[in-house]
C-alpha cells in the first residue's frame, strides 16, 4: 500500500488512507526501486497509480474511494490518467479539448486522449480524464476532471503506443471517448477546477520519477564500472582509459548532485508545500533525467554492442530516460516557469 501524506498531516492520528510518509522519507524508497523497471508495480507505488491515489484521497467522494481508491491502496486493481491529447500541444493543459458537456444530471464526453499510460493493463479498471466544460471561461477554470470506468460505453482503446520501439507492460493507450455518459457524482471537486487537480497531482507525480532516476542511474554507473574493470582493450582493461575514469568519477558527482537538489524539493514539498517549491520541483524535473540519460549513454558505450541490446537493461533505460523529458511536461516548459519565477524577483512593481 503507497500514499504520501500532505504538509502537517504525518503525526495524524486518524490518517486514514496509508502510513503518512513524507516526501523526504519515500524519496530512498523510490532510489532503490528505480533500479528495476518492475519494483515500483511489484510494492504497488508506480505511476501513474500513485498520482491517481492522492488525487482520489485529496478530491474523490466518499463513493470514489470506496470504489477506486481502496483497492488502489490493496494492489487490486490498477488506473490509468488521460490527460494529454494527440490534436493539441498537451504541455500547455489548457489546449485540452475534449468535450465534457453538461446532459441533465450528466455530461457527455467526446474526444481522444493519448499515453494514457496504465491502461493497457489487464487490471486496470479506472481513468481519470481531464476535458472542458466551458470554453468561455477564464482559460485556466475551462477544464474538468472526472471518474469512469475503463469500460465505459463509448470508450474504446484504440491501441498501445510503441516508445522507442518498446511495448511497456502496462501500456501508453490512445483512447477515444465516443458519446460517454458520466454522473454528475463522478465529477472531481467541481467543474473549473481540473487546472487546480492538475496542478496538484503533477507536482509530487514528478519529483517520484526523478526519485527513481537516481537510481536508475545509479545502476548504469554500477554497471560501466563492472563492465570496465571486466573488459580488455589493446592489453588494458577499459578501467585504464582516463576518459572512462573521467566518465565514472563524472557520474558520480553528478548522481549526488542531483540527489540533493531532489531531497530539498521534497523536503521543501513537505515544510513549505508544492507551490513555494514550484522552482525546485521544475528543476529538478530537468537536471535528473538528463543527468542519467548521460550516465547511461556513457554506459552503453562501454558495454559497446552489448549496450543497445536486451542483454543489459541499458537500452530500454536510455529510451524511458529520453521519454521522462517529455513526460509530465517537456524541459523546455520546465526551464520557462523557472525563467519567469526568477526574473519576477528584479521587475520593477507597477506605479
Amino acid at each position: 500500500m503507497w500514499l504520501a501524506s500532505a504538509p502537517g498531516q504525518q503525526d495524524h492520528p486518524d490518517l486514514e488512507w496509508g502510513p503518512g510518509l513524507t516526501n523526504l522519507e519515500y524519496a530512498p524508497l523510490a532510489e532503490i526501486l528505480g533500479r528495476s523497471h518492475i519494483a515500483s508495480e511489484a510494492c504497488n507505488c508506480s505511476a501513474p497509480d500513485t498520482g491517481n491515489m492522492e488525487v482520489l484521497t485529496l478530491f474523490g467522494s466518499d463513493e470514489h474511494k470506496e470504489r477506486w481508491l481502496k483497492p488502489l491502496l490493496a494492489g487490486e486493481i490498477r488506473s490509468a490518467f488521460a490527460m494529454t491529447e494527440p490534436a493539441v500541444a498537451s504541455s500547455d493543459a489548457t489546449n485540452i479539448e475534449l468535450s465534457m458537456r453538461r446532459d441533465g444530471d450528466g455530461y457527455v464526453l467526446n474526444g481522444r486522449k493519448w499515453f494514457a499510460s496504465n491502461a493497457m493493463h489487464k487490471n486496470c479498471r479506472v481513468l481519470i480524464v481531464m476535458g472542458k466544460t466551458d470554453p468561455d471561461a477564464p482559460a485556466h477554470r475551462q477544464q474538468s476532471m472526472m471518474v469512469l470506468p475503463i469500460d465505459a460505453p463509448g470508450v474504446t482503446v484504440v491501441r498501445s503506443l510503441p516508445v522507442f520501439g518498446y511495448q511497456d507492460r502496462e501500456g501508453h493507450a490512445e483512447i477515444t471517448f465516443e458519446n460517454v455518459q458520466v454522473p454528475a457524482k463522478d465529477l472531481l471537486k467541481g467543474e473549473g477546477e481540473g487546472f487546480a487537480i492538475s496542478q496538484a497531482r503533477l507536482g509530487p507525480g514528478r519529483i517520484h520519477h526523478c526519485m527513481r532516476v537516481i537510481g536508475m542511474a545509479e545502476r548504469a554507473l554500477e554497471l560501466m564500472c563492472r563492465r570496465a574493470i571486466e573488459r580488455v582493450t589493446f592489453g588494458s582493461p577499459l578501467a585504464d582509459r582516463a576518459n572512462i575514469g573521467d566518465w565514472i568519477a563524472e557520474a558520480r558527482i553528478e548522481i549526488e548532485q542531483t540527489r540533493l537538489l531532489t531531497l530539498k524539493a521534497a523536503w521543501m514539498m513537505d515544510t513549505v508545500g508544492n507551490k513555494a517549491a514550484r522552482t525546485e520541483i521544475a528543476a529538478i524535473k530537468v537536471a535528473a533525467p538528463q543527468m542519467a540519460l548521460k550516465i547511461v549513454d556513457r554506459a552503453i558505450q562501454v558495454h559497446g554492442g552489448a549496450g543497445v541490446t536486451d542483454d543489459f537493461p541499458l537500452a530500454s533505460a536510455w529510451a524511458h530516460l529520453r521519454t521522462l523529458r517529455l513526460a509530465d511536461g517537456p524541459d523546455e516548459v520546465h526551464k520557462r516557469a523557472i525563467a519567469r519565477i526568477e526574473l519576477a524577483k528584479y521587475r520593477t512593481p507597477a506605479r
